[in-house]
């Protein structure tokens, strides 16, 4: 049939998580617990690393950065998420769903690059300690993150542009709970050689990229904690980049098992469990394996919750209250 027969689309709608009926209330609060953890979890790592003086290091300058891709891209995909859980009609528009899957690129991208940056700090902190502030400097820092987001807009807009230059006809159901490349591509009427070929050149760059700059980090890092006389001097350096490893474990290690599994076991199902994982469960453990592992983010959370306290007891002292 001819393809002028079809008529475009407009509007996508999105199965979600399940669409078993029965599901929809308990996995609304599900996400809604999740996505309210992520939230306070990311705020409040940008909080204390913007405010305390002695988190103004190199090292919590990313860790801000990432806490703010973490509560991005969770903000992309969840509000969303959440609406079309208590929704009749699951439907999104079409510019609102290309909208949500160029934001939700640009997050990915940029935190796949600011966790290969991460490990190359961690990697001049403990390799080259006396140089490391001249090396790592605020300009240096600054320069670094512009050209993330620089680069991840770009991968984003060429990416979207991409997906959405192919037409879409009379199918307009996606198979997931947001808008992402691959079930929106399967959907579409015509010809998909050029946006699937941009996805795979942009996506196998990055993961090569930056997995590359943190195994040879942390190559570097190993034998520079070797070469640490001391057992304590040892631990010291390995707890600083402790935190770092179980992020990056945990976010890689869902990536390779979506994209390296056999092609036999391979389906928009498991796509979809696994981008759960790395979409909303992973910005919300960000903050907890940072926080709770981390003797400075845990010492300036303290001081913080001491000073808001000690600010409420003047300010109520200022009114008369006491």
């Amino acid at each position: 049939m001819a393809l002028d027969n079809f008529t475009q689309v407009t509007e996508f709608i999105l199965i979600g998580v399940s669409e078993c009926a029965e599901l929809q209330i308990p996995l609304f609060l599900v996400f809604l617990f999740i996505y309210n953890l992520t939230v306070m979890g990311n705020l409040g790592i940008i909080t204390l690393t913007s405010v305390d003086s002695r988190l103004q290091t190199p090292m919590y300058f990313f860790l801000r950065h990432l806490a703010v891709l973490n509560l991005g891209n969770s903000t992309v995909i969840a509000p969303k998420m959440l609406v079309n859980f208590l929704a009749s009609k699951k439907t999104t528009l079409y510019y609102e769903c290309a909208t949500q899957l160029g934001g939700f690129l640009f997050f990915i991208v940029a935190e796949v690059i600011i966790l290969g940056i991460m490990a190359y700090d961690r990697h001049v902190a403990i390799g080259n300690p006396l140089l490391y502030v001249v090396v790592v400097s605020r300009r240096f820092c600054l320069l670094l993150v512009f050209l993330t987001y620089l680069y991840s807009f770009c991968t984003a807009t060429v990416v979207t542009v991409s997906v959405f230059s192919v037409s879409y006809c009379s199918s307009n159901i996606i198979n997931h709970y947001y808008c992402d490349n691959l079930p929106l591509l399967a959907l579409s009427c015509s010809n998909t050689y050029i946006p699937e070929v941009i996805i795979f050149i942009s996506a196998g760059t990055n993961m090569f990229f930056s997995l590359s700059i943190i195994l040879v980090s942390y190559f570097n890092i190993v034998l520079s904690i070797l070469r640490i006389r001391s057992s304590e001097g040892r631990k010291k350096a390995f707890s600083t980049c402790a935190s770092h490893i179980m992020v990056i474990t945990v976010f890689y290690g869902t990536l390779l098992f979506m994209y390296l599994q056999p092609q036999s076991n391979h389906s928009l199902d498991t796509d979809k469990m696994a981008s759960v994982f790395y979409t909303l469960v992973i910005p919300m453990l960000n903050p907890m394996i940072y926080s709770l592992r981390n003797k400075d983010v845990k010492a300036a959370l303290k001081r913080f919750m001491i000073n808001c306290f000690l600010d409420i007891i003047s300010c109520h002292l200022q009114k008369g209250i006491f």
